[in-house]
This record gives structure tokens, sequence and C-alpha cells, in this order.
């Protein structure tokens, strides 16, 4: 999949439409939907490719994956109406220039109905009728793990990217949570949700490593969770992810920062320069996402090792405002700084 163009017009037109007839973005779960849709059911799928073509002859593959359980059922209703931001900085900011965006949702699979919910990668505004196709089951087993291992075999075992199968590029893979992988892919789990036998369980760490090969994983555990801030969580994705683990202390600032971190992994910003596109384009987000992004070492990765844009700032200039955008009130807050 990933043909197609998105347009903020047809994204506005749709809202304008819905508000008028007083009908909800997510239609399908607000009506009381408990099966998962068949355009995100993994059962039996194949694969969900992002695939290069003329169209888009530099596709850059993008999933987020989201918790819909608790807490965390109410992101993809902000991530709904936060896509023309997403998209415009991906796009009108030059950070990609043929994103293809995944959207799927996760749950428990010990206890819900729909544990696992998967779009395709789309570049157009299939998207957004991904996203309204998904059940806010807001379940969960009471316990501080959901099924992510489940979605992240889906991910390793029914995925094709061509950033990768052609140029070697890893896509990118953001999980939106609160709580913890359970330690192994259970067999009977894989069998029930996407019709695979896979033999034994396989351990989680094994399965995050596969997926490491063709995707750089990012968790974002946002401060309005259940369990922010929760040490044992944090500490459990660190084993796993290692630095990529981004506490953001503003959940409205989930798209800014998915954007900026894509923007820093194509090497088509600096940290700083990504701060001044929010600004441009009216988001407040800037603190929330430059503190997030700092904390995980984008710095490193982005803003002091290239030179500027066209109209850019320069490297110096980069860390002097980045310090200034991270620094508590008392300038000591724990950020290391170059």
């Amino acid at each position: 999949m990933g043909s197609g163009r998105w347009s903020t017009d047809v994204y506005d037109a749709a809202d304008r439409l819905r508000r008028s007839t007083g009908t909800s973005a997510f239609a399908y779960s607000d009506s009381g939907a408990r099966a998962v849709h068949d355009a995100l059911n993994p059962m039996n799928v194949t694969t969900r490719e992002s695939c290069d073509s003329d169209e888009h002859p530099q596709s850059v593959a993008i999933a987020v994956l989201f918790d819909v359980t608790g807490s965390m059922r109410n992101v993809p209703r902000i991530l709904q109406s936060k896509l023309p931001g997403l998209l415009g900085l991906l796009l009108r900011k030059g950070y990609v220039t043929d994103p293809h965006i995944m959207f799927g949702a996760i749950g428990d699979a010990t206890c819900d109905n729909v544990p696992l919910q998967v779009g395709q990668f789309e570049s157009d505004n299939r998207m957004d009728d991904d996203l309204g196709r998904i059940v806010l089951e807001g379940g969960g087993g009471g316990q501080q793990t959901e099924s992510y291992e489940l979605a992240m075999y889906f991910m390793a075992r029914h995925t094709s990217i061509d950033c990768f199968n052609v140029r070697g590029r890893r896509g990118y893979l953001f999980i939106i949570g609160d709580e913890m992988c359970y330690p192994r892919v259970k067999r009977a789990e894989v069998a029930a949700v996407i019709g695979d036998d896979i033999g034994e369980d396989i351990p989680t760490k094994a399965i995050v490593a596969e997926l490491k090969r063709r995707y750089d994983i990012y968790y974002i555990l946002p401060s309005a969770a259940s369990n922010a801030g929760d040490q044992g969580i944090l500490d459990h994705w660190r084993d796993l992810l290692g630095q990529n683990v981004i506490e953001l202390d503003d959940l409205d600032a989930v798209c800014e920062t998915i954007a900026l971190t894509v923007g820093l992994g194509e090497e088509a910003i600096g940290l700083a320069d990504g701060l001044d596109d929010l600004a441009d384009m009216g988001s407040g987000a800037g603190d929330s996402v430059g503190k997030a992004l700092a904390r995980i070492g984008a710095v490193s990765r982005g803003a002091v090792v290239h030179g500027p844009r066209i109209g850019g700032s320069t490297a110096v200039d980069d860390v002097d405002r980045l310090d200034k955008a991270v620094a508590g009130p008392d300038g000591n807050d724990g950020v290391i700084r170059l």
C-alpha cells in the first residue's frame, strides 16, 4: 500500500461533514463495536507493505501503535485531531518526501476482545480512515502488562518495507503506552489473533532483536498515563530499547514528537531547527518535545552534527538554543548538555 497523497482539504471537508451531522471520527467504536474491523484485522494477513512507486520513489515506513487500554484509550483521538500537523511537518518541512504511515492499536490478549488492530501503510487520507476504524476498548487486565510483544511479532514477521528492502534504511516504529510487555510471545495467542503456528513461545527480547533489524523502535510514555513515571516500566523498556524511551510531559505533543524524531533520524533537521518549525506552524509543543528528545540523546543524532539548513541556524546556535529549551527553572534538571 502507500499510493496517493495526503490532502488537508480532504481531511477538513470530512471533519466539517462529521461536525454538521454529529458523527464521531471514531463512529465504529463509538457505535458500540466490540470486534476488530475487517480492515484492521491481523488474522491471516500475509504482509502490510510500504512499497516504492513512481509516485513515491523514496518511501519511508512509519508505524504508530498505541495502547488503547485504560487511560491510554484517548491517544487515538488526539492523533486523529492532529494528523494535519503531523503530515505538515513531515511533508511541508521536508523531513520525509514519501512517508507511508500505519496506525494500529494494542490491547491485552489474555482478556480483551480486540487485542491487536493493524492498519495499512498509507500515504493519503486513508490513514485517517484507519484511525476511525479502531475499537477503543479501554480494557486491559488490571496489571502492568499488555500485549506489546504480540504487536511487535506482527511487525517483525508480517510487514515488508522498501526503505529497508531497497535502500537498507530502517523504518520507524513508535509504541505509545504505559505498561510492560509480557516476557514471551505466546504460541497460543499468535495462533488465535494472527493465525500463525510458531511452534513454541518466543522470548520477547528475541522478537525485539529481530524487529530492530528493520525498524528503529521508540516507546513513548506520556505523563497523563496511569503509570507515568513508573521506574519499573521505564527500566523494562530501556532494557529492550536502550535510549529510545521517550518520557513526554504533554500527551497533546505526541504528533510533534513523532515528526521531529523522524526528521532527526532522517538527518533532515537538527533539534533546534525542528523546534523552530513547531513555532512556525503555531504549535505550543516545543518545550515538551525539546525536553523529551534531548533526554534520549537526540542532540548527538541531529542538532550539533549537521550544518544549517538553508535559512537555518549554525551548530553553535543549536546547542545554545536547545539548552534554553530543555533547561529547568534552575538550569540543572539532569539533562546532559554538550
